[in-house]
């Protein structure tokens, strides 16, 4: 009797397409000496910092030099379109590049973790993307609630 479950035929009901086997890792290779294993943990953390410093830089330093960039097109070219299509397609451009470096940075990671001794299967790479669109949603408030404040018809006039 064939077996109708997506997860044994890839979605299909009638076979699995090719390339669609479930993923099975390797054993956990043996662990190294304590010297190795401590290195590998510092140079995962190192890893793990990287990732989230692009992670936060797709939020704040990358849009910011793109307003830059585009304001001085705008500047060479007296063209406000063009200003605003370079802000655009360069941040689109720079966040699609960071999202490949931080997807090849995080791959890095979980090779890391598995030669440190870890059953690591898992990247980190979504947490931490979730996480720094957090981070940048309170700092974002807290700028925009207490320091440049919601504007003079929420704001007390006396």
């Amino acid at each position: 009797m064939a077996s109708n479950d997506p997860t044994d035929t890839g979605g299909l009901f009638i076979g699995r397409r090719p390339g669609t086997a479930p993923v099975r890792f390797r054993d956990a290779p043996p662990s190294g000496t304590p010297r190795r294993r401590r290195f590998d943990s510092v140079l995962a953390a190192a890893l793990l910092v990287v990732e989230t410093v692009l992670c936060l830089s797709l939020f704040g330093p990358q849009p910011l030099g793109w307003l830059w960039v585009g304001s001085q097109v705008e500047y060479l070219t007296g063209a406000v379109t063009a200003g605003i299509s370079t802000i655009m397609l360069g941040s689109l451009a720079s966040l699609m590049l960071t999202m490949v470096v931080a997807k090849r940075v995080d791959h890095a990671w979980k090779l890391v973790r598995r030669a440190g001794g870890h059953r690591q299967e898992q990247g980190a790479l979504e947490w931490i993307f979730a996480v720094s669109v957090g981070i940048t949603v309170v700092a974002f408030s807290v700028w925009f609630l207490f320091v440049e404040g919601p504007g003079p018809s929420l704001a007390p006039t006396n």
